[in-house]
């Protein structure tokens, strides 16, 4: 039985998420498993490193799945682009240990987040970044980024309702970038509960614009109260470009 580990780009303008959902052929689990079955002949599951909300992008996704198809890797590569739509594609397969786990074994994973921040918006960025039209402090967002970064819970900054499991995660960098009208936000760090970056992003945003003060970090961390925290901003603007093993 081989592990075939694969490195995924999607658009996910038109879909329900990553995680396949019942009958629904709008997911990009589902999409990439009908092709695996067409081409293996055999009912094919993949493992996500996680899953992404509806409208979410990803540049580098990665999944695992077992096969005891013998089509050398170039071959299914070239299967799955073709049959699959344009707007998911596989960027490489690899043929990886038994044990590796998509989900289990990923270290951490890096995403960005894009603000269109102009008072007219974008028809061509408009499914890729959400337009936020006012006028953001640089200084404020970057000292909300920093006291973000480290070790914390961040279940204030998630919509987990309480949980056994642990809700402490570290963010090893926390950082902006403006490309002219476009502000791009990078996080990375070792996990991301649910909805975590939106919510984050959304208070970084309300902190630059002057619509909360920037101690209200430090109160979310002490009252792990989701409400107190920003708003969630839209998924069309969120990337997962990497996950680290």
């Amino acid at each position: 039985m081989r592990n075939i580990k694969l490195t995924i780009e999607y658009d996910g303008t038109r879909y329900q998420g990553w995680q396949r959902l019942g009958d629904s052929d709008k997911t990009i689990q589902g999409k990439i498993e009908n092709i695996l079955t067409q081409m293996t002949r055999t009912r094919i599951e993949i493992i996500g490193s996680g899953r992404t909300d509806a409208g979410t992008h990803a540049r580098g996704q990665i999944a695992n799945f077992k096969t005891d198809s013998k089509m050398v890797l170039s071959e299914m590569i070239d299967f799955l682009n073709r049959y699959l739509p344009q707007d998911i594609v596989v960027k490489k397969a690899e043929e990886v240990p038994e044990r590796f786990h998509a989900r289990y074994n990923a270290k951490g994973k890096q995403y960005s987040y894009y603000i269109w921040n102009n008072t007219i918006p974008s028809a061509f960025e408009r499914n890729y970044s959400f337009h936020y039209s006012e006028e953001l402090n640089f200084e404020l967002m970057n000292e909300a980024c920093r006291k973000l970064t480290g070790t914390h819970d961040f279940i204030g900054f998630s919509s987990l309702k309480k949980t056994k499991k642990s809700t402490t995660r570290t963010i090893d960098e926390l950082s902006i970038q403006k490309e002219g009208n476009l502000i791009h936000f990078t996080f990375v760090g070792n996990g991301f509960l649910h909805k975590m970056v939106r919510i984050l992003m959304g208070t970084i945003l309300e902190i630059g614009s002057g619509t909360m003060k920037l101690e209200i970090i430090d109160e979310v961390f002490e009252s792990k109260i989701r409400s107190e925290a920003g708003m969630t901003v839209p998924a069309q603007g969120l990337f997962l470009d990497e996950v680290y093993y």
